[in-house]
């Protein structure tokens, strides 16, 4: 008991009073944009949101449920399927399947839906080559609409699911062979087994990336705002630009930031339940050899969602690509290459040094205040972008205009938007949205690096920026690289925040894509898609890499 209430004193002792300081502003801006959201939410005007009330409300909520629904329902049926038949099964194809099935991840949902709607739609390639097959007019059949919710759900499943499929994938792994041997001697059969051990073993990591799944589901806005679906991601950014009414933006990012808290609840539920794989193999796993016609089966369960999420979206954009008058090499549109790239590598650097030290700190001493930090920067991952801009909009907007106001008064001099409308500001959200990444990362690279290391450098007396720079950055080289990767192409992806945040004619790839989409030119969009794709194509290559590693 007495070591421990010595505790923080010597850690404070060890520990320099600026990195505290960091450390604290980290959790301040992390905190700040929840703050704003309540703030304005409550104290602004209800007239807008009663009239939304009366109107389009209700569709939100509804839409939104159903959408989660659908995308949770198809990643699941997907993730795990085939994570189990990549586990646990012999087919051929098989190694380069447990591969390829994670590529989906590096596509933006948006992408997917620009690519789908220039083939599926009604001008596109599918239903005019039906049409000209069979001369029928265009209410002479039924084709289904991808402009709808049913698109958008089947757009987000195909670039989530990996999520769910990498979670069971390392559940299945971590579980050996015991207990599912165990059940085929008792007469089960492999399904059978499945269904009754295997599954419920797994079903902590898979309800994990479900939950994730549904995260992901609830901040997207680029796919839903292109098919015309209202969820409230659409709601927000209505009333921000279309009725210009911050609190009634403030009270549905309100609504939405509740909703993203209980989603985090329950993932970190989920993993905190997640106790019945240890990683331990007792036995190997021997393989199911399928037949020729479940190797059949098997083959086209697993290639459907690789054809479908990376291949078809590659051949139409690359298609789309040619025929179009954008340029990638010229001056604007290496202007917008230069926008994203300054934007996405300064959020990564800045984000994944406030991981560091956060994580140090805690490890160095844990203690209330760390976890609560800790905690702070995890929950951003669960909050949509929309949210975090117009959290953190609402309360700079306020300082710049008293502090504008202020100045004129007193010294007739106009400050102007100081924050409102810069990059750091954009900047910060990207932060705050994507520390969970980073922290991720972090600890999984630090569970590696013994406690007595620690030790070791304290007795040669080096303070903790000593530890972190001669001990801890060494041995996380490869973590914080990661790390930064994944920061980086999310910052890349992110519609949302930066369609709301982002200074005057100040757009990114991600921008562009949209508004080309919005106004139709499809063809022009694909090129900033493609780019975007193949950027975030990187971290999913390195994940892949130590997937093949780890099935060796």
């Amino acid at each position: 008991m007495n070591v421990q209430a010595r505790q923080p004193r010597r850690i404070r002792r060890f520990a320099t009073p600026l990195i505290y300081g960091i450390a604290a502003l980290v959790t301040a801006i992390c905190v700040l944009p929840y703050l704003g959201v309540i703030l304005s939410a409550v104290t602004g005007s209800f007239a807008t949101l009663a009239h939304l009330l009366d109107t389009v409300l209700l569709r939100y909520s509804l839409t939104t449920l159903w959408l989660l629904m659908i995308v949770m329902t198809l990643s699941a049926a997907i993730g795990t399927g085939a994570a189990w038949l990549v586990t646990m099964t012999s087919f051929r194809g098989r190694k380069w399947f447990e591969i390829a099935l994670a590529l989906p991840l590096a596509f933006p949902a948006y992408v997917l839906a620009y690519g789908y709607t220039h083939v599926l739609d009604h001008p596109g390639i599918v239903q005019t080559t039906l049409r000209d097959l069979t001369g029928w007019g265009p209410r002479d059949y039924w084709f289904p609409e991808i402009r709808s919710l049913g698109g958008a759900g089947a757009m987000l499943s195909l670039v989530l699911y990996p999520y769910v499929y990498l979670l069971a994938r390392a559940a299945f792994t971590a579980q050996g062979g015991t207990a599912f041997l165990a059940a085929r001697v008792l007469g089960k059969s492999p399904l059978q087994a499945f269904r009754s051990v295997s599954l419920p073993m797994a079903r902590p990591a898979i309800a994990s990336g479900v939950m994730l799944v549904a995260m992901e589901t609830i901040a997207d806005f680029g796919t839903v705002s292109y098919f015309g679906v209202q969820t409230f991601a659409v709601g927000i950014y209505s009333s921000w630009f279309a009725m210009a009414d911050r609190a009634a933006a403030a009270q549905l990012a309100l609504g939405l930031l509740a909703f993203a808290l209980l989603l985090a609840f329950l993932e970190r539920y989920s993993r905190g339940q997640a106790a019945y794989t240890d990683g331990r193999k007792r036995q190997q796993m021997q393989r199911i050899t399928l037949s020729g016609g479940q190797q059949v089966l098997a083959i086209v369960f697993c290639a459907i969602p690789v054809v479908l999420g990376v291949i078809v979206p590659v051949l139409t954009l690359s298609t789309m690509a040619t025929g179009s008058e954008q340029n990638l090499l010229s001056p604007r549109y290496l202007g917008f290459i230069r926008n994203s790239i300054t934007l996405a590598g300064i959020a990564a650097v800045l984000t994944v040094l406030a991981a560091l030290i956060l994580g140090t700190l805690h490890r160095v001493g844990p203690t209330r205040i760390t976890v609560t930090a800790l905690y702070m920067g995890r929950i951003g991952y669960a909050v949509p972008g929309g949210v975090i801009a117009v959290g953190l909009l609402v309360p700079f907007a306020l300082f710049d205009n008293t502090l504008d106001a202020w100045m004129r008064a007193q010294f007739d001099i106009s400050t102007g938007l100081l924050f409102t409308g810069s990059i750091w500001l954009l900047v910060m959200a990207y932060m705050i949205r994507f520390l969970a990444a980073a922290i991720g990362a972090y600890e999984g690279g630090i569970a590696a690096v013994g406690p007595n290391m620690d030790a070791a450098a304290r007795t040669l007396g080096q303070d903790m920026p000593g530890m972190v720079r001669r001990v801890h950055m060494p041995l996380l080289r490869t973590s914080l690289l990661t790390a930064g990767l994944i920061v980086f192409v999310d910052v890349m992806k992110e519609l949302p925040a930066t369609l709301i945040m982002r200074p005057f004619n100040y757009d990114t790839l991600a921008v562009q894509a949209h508004r080309l989409a919005s106004d139709e030119r499809l063809s022009g969009a694909a090129v900033p898609s493609l780019v975007i794709a193949a950027i975030g194509l990187i971290p999913v290559i390195l994940l892949c890499r130590r997937i093949g590693r780890e099935s060796q």
